[in-house]
């Protein structure tokens, strides 16, 4: 549903009917005509059942004011996508709203013509909400175990990709693990992944996953005007700009749409977005413009070498099929750099992980986690790792946290009272079984060591 508020009836009117003529059959509209009676229709909603995707609510109204009234409802809807309407002069209450109920955007009266001021902003926002909106779960199925490292790389990567999975633990669930066993006829290898339609990927990789869930992993045309290597923001916003000049445009990606940023929890100092931005929602949003405008977009293809000595470019992939273009742009990013440390690569995706692993978070709620780095998209993870575990620990080898870190990262991680930061210290050793219970480090500065209880360690180096 989306609800309308107003006090103005011929606002009211206005609203509700740019509102049916967009979304009528998407979404059933609502109307009140004070924040009172809103509050009343978002009690029913609720009791029966029923979910508010967005409210599109006036700021100045007698007796409660839309600020007043969305900070009520959020606790109803609290996933509810919030727009309000606003004068010219109530445009400072709009910007203080932002901060006070976690407002999405403002806009202001009049919207007309609603194809250029009203509708864009609302499809973008009801399009955020229907890719975090719970629903019945049809899709792929996972079967595995928490420890597994070859689980938890389908998983992450599943993830990266905001394809839609549940993960069954076979230590945990019997009837999870009769029906892995049944499915897997026989083998022992992990993970399990069983498709919608009942076909079974045992261990899978990246690109036979990518192409069985119907992610882009050939590309159409052997020439292009434009070829990019790397889909990170860079890449994106290269794919973006060579389409929308009417090139014909290719990008390649070895992982998934978004890279490094597309991990990040949290990215507050990125131009256009006020309130921040999730890494994830903005590698989607970047992947929605790119290939509207007609780039083609190609996940778990890896580029092997590439020949620039002639007037057209080539570039080889690993799979052996050669791509050429007029034009090439490589934006490859950063490669996550493998630590010659007592224990990381024994236990990598069994307590070990070079990234935020978002997917991993429930697993170490209540635990101990520690964050290896000084830089954003360290401090980024455990302000993320903060809400779920009993302490998050950062490890960093310089002697202050605002070395290679932005102020206010800094100054959130310092509010965050289950957040340590241990500088000038790095790893020695990570200890345990067949998972990690331990870590011990070593002050640079003095060279004392001291061994600590720890389940999880995430690395951004």
């Amino acid at each position: 549903m989306i609800l309308a508020v107003d006090d103005d009836p011929q606002v009211l009117a206005a609203v509700t009917r740019d509102l049916t003529a967009r979304y009528a059959e998407e979404y059933q509209i609502v109307s009140a005509d004070s924040g009172a009676e809103a509050l009343g229709s978002v009690r029913e909603i609720s009791n029966r059942g029923r979910t508010i995707a967005a409210f599109v609510v006036d700021q100045r109204m007698p007796s409660m004011t839309g600020t007043e009234f969305l900070l009520d409802a959020q606790r109803t809807f609290p996933d509810a996508k919030r727009l309000l309407l606003t004068a010219y002069a109530d445009t400072e209450a709009a910007i203080e709203a932002i901060n006070e109920v976690g407002l999405d955007q403002y806009l202001m009266k009049p919207w007309t013509p609603p194809d250029e001021k009203l509708y864009p902003v609302l499809d973008d926002a009801l399009e955020d909400w229907q890719a975090h909106a719970d629903k019945p779960f049809e899709g792929v199925r996972v079967f595995g175990t928490t420890w597994s490292p070859p689980t938890y790389e389908v998983k992450a990567f599943l993830a990266r990709n905001e394809v839609p999975y549940v993960f069954i633990d076979i230590d945990k669930d019997e009837e999870g693990a009769t029906a892995a066993a049944e499915a897997a006829d026989g083998t022992t290898e992990l993970p399990i992944v069983l498709l919608e339609d009942n076909t079974v990927f045992i261990n899978p990789d990246k690109a036979t996953l990518a192409e069985a869930v119907g992610i882009h992993t050939v590309p159409e045309s052997p020439f292009y005007d434009l070829i990019v290597i790397g889909g990170g923001p860079a890449g994106l916003a290269a794919s973006v700009y060579g389409a929308s000049e009417g090139l014909t445009t290719v990008m390649i990606e070895k992982e998934a749409p978004g890279g490094q940023a597309g991990t990040s929890n949290r990215i507050e100092n990125y131009l256009g977005f006020p309130k921040g931005v999730s890494g994830q929602d903005l590698a989607r949003r970047a992947i929605a413009q790119a290939t509207r405008l007609g780039a083609e977009l190609i996940t778990a293809a890896e580029v092997d070498k590439v020949d620039v000595a002639g007037p057209l470019k080539k570039v080889h992939l690993t799979d052996g099929s050669e791509l050429t273009c007029r034009a090439l742009l490589i934006a490859s990013g950063m490669t996550v750099r493998r630590l010659n440390v007592p224990g990381y690569e024994r236990f990598e995706g069994a307590g070990v992980y070079y990234g935020a692993a978002a997917t991993e978070a429930s697993t170490y709620k209540g635990k101990p986690v520690y964050v290896i780095g000084g830089a954003n998209s360290a401090g980024q993870a455990a302000v993320m790792f903060s809400k779920t575990s009993s302490k998050v620990t950062m490890i960093v080898r310089a002697g202050d946290l605002g070395e290679k870190m932005s102020a206010y990262l800094v100054d959130q991680i310092g509010a965050i009272d289950n957040i340590e930061v241990l500088t000038s210290t790095s790893v020695v050793e990570v200890t345990g079984a067949d998972r990690v219970d331990g870590i011990k480090l070593r002050n640079r500065d003095s060279g004392e060591e001291e061994t600590r209880e720890a389940s999880a360690l995430f690395i951004f180096v």
